[in-house]
């Protein structure tokens, strides 16, 4: 009897099987790796580099001068950048990569679609210079000097990259790839890739500033906003810089999207790091090819810099009519934070994006190190009466 149970209950199962099997048979996952075998007509690759056009080893842009833009790639017709490549001198300490604005513009449009300064796009943030790796975008050895993207870009109608030097020094060298494919005309339905950079140093909450504060935030009106989209598509990504002045954990604040000009968020989160699918306040690099913390900081508590990062390769989140990405600062916003961050995203069709902040305006504020905590402790110790016994922990 049991036997014949077993067979009965076997029977759908294998069905199932053989049903699952037979679709998969057919069409299997589109995986990355399995697109790779499929023949393809029509497709011609192609490259505008940095390379040495007669041939010597001189193979990079030279005497980019304060101010001045470039244009690295220009490109008519059809096609789909696939890969980019970049590595500059002087050093990030002499240029800082977070003034050297990265610009691309698609299908003829006088604005770009991508703005913001190179490093943070490409997933440095600050002024600073260090390893990151992700699949979409990578800053490879040596420490980190060499950026690299591998996000699809599509056009139809040409595409434009340009830089812009606001460093306040020359550049004396400029490498770099941009391959891609050119076609006929794209596939139908390929979206206009967009980028944006946003800075902002939060103003807390009228409450004391506390980690553990019981606020309430409903309406998500005083979030950081990292994405405020006009029209149809997807979001993908973004890359997440974080300083906190303060020892106390900073990443309580919740991540709150408004899809299609809602008045409440359909997506709410739990905290900063559980949106970056981490958790219990992290303070360890780790570099997922979807999310992870690529900088973190080794002062006490969670004082200092910090850089999360999440691309939503298998999980987008699609838009009609708009989409407004926020994140709370803090506990329903109690915290004053430097934050910094690029979003990135797929339009129907190539958008202006909101206006950038200028070079004053994203300016980071400085580190606070060991000399200012015992700065603090001194001030501290006078109103305590300056008493020699005075440990640190007395209220």
């Amino acid at each position: 009897m049991k036997n014949k149970i077993k067979k009965i209950i076997g029977l759908p199962s294998l069905l199932l099987l053989i049903l699952v099997g037979k679709a998969l048979g057919q069409e299997p996952v589109a995986t990355d790796l399995y697109n790779l075998s499929k023949i393809k007509s029509g497709m011609h690759n192609r490259r505008i580099s940095s390379s040495d056009p007669e041939g010597g080893n001189n193979d990079r842009l030279v005497n980019i001068k304060p101010g001045e833009k470039r244009t690295i790639a220009e490109i008519s017709g059809a096609g789909i950048i696939n890969h980019i490549w970049i590595t500059i001198a002087p050093r990030f300490d002499k240029a800082s990569r977070n003034d050297i604005i990265l610009r691309m513009y698609w299908d003829g449009n006088p604005y770009p679609s991508v703005e913001s300064p190179i490093g943070p796009f490409f997933g440095q943030g600050w002024q600073e210079q260090y390893i990151f790796s992700s699949l979409p975008l990578a800053a490879g050895p040596d420490k980190g000097s060499a950026l690299v993207s591998y996000f699809t870009m599509p056009f139809a109608k040409g595409a434009k990259i340009e830089i812009e030097n606001q460093t306040g020094v020359e550049l004396r060298a400029f490498y770099f790839y941009v391959d891609y494919v050119e076609m006929k005309e794209l596939p139908q339905g390929m979206g206009r890739f967009h980028a944006w950079y946003n800075h902002s140093l939060t103003k807390p909450a009228p409450e004391p500033q506390n980690a553990t504060q019981k606020g309430k935030n409903t309406t998500g009106a005083d979030n950081y906003v990292f994405a405020d989209v006009q029209g149809k598509g997807q979001f993908v990504g973004v890359n997440y810089y974080v300083q906190n002045p303060s020892s106390n954990w900073y990443g309580e604040g919740d991540d709150m999207f408004f899809v299609d000009g809602e008045e409440k968020p359909s997506l709410l989160g739990t905290g900063t790091e559980d949106f970056f699918n981490t958790s219990w306040c992290p303070k360890e690099v780790y570099m997922h090819p979807y999310y992870g913390y690529a900088r973190v900081s080794n002062e006490f508590g969670w004082l200092g810099r910090a850089h999360a990062y999440r691309f939503f390769i298998t999980d987008p989140i699609y838009f009609e009519k708009g989409l407004k990405a926020t994140i709370e600062h803090g506990t329903a916003n109690n915290l004053t934070l430097d934050l910094a961050t690029v979003a990135y995203w797929y339009q129907d069709k190539a958008v202006k994006l909101p206006p950038a902040p200028t070079k004053e305006m994203r300016k980071p504020k400085p580190l606070i190190g060991p000399a200012d905590v015992n700065r603090w402790r001194q001030s501290w110790n006078e109103k305590m009466g300056a008493d020699s016994t005075l440990w640190g922990n007395e209220k």
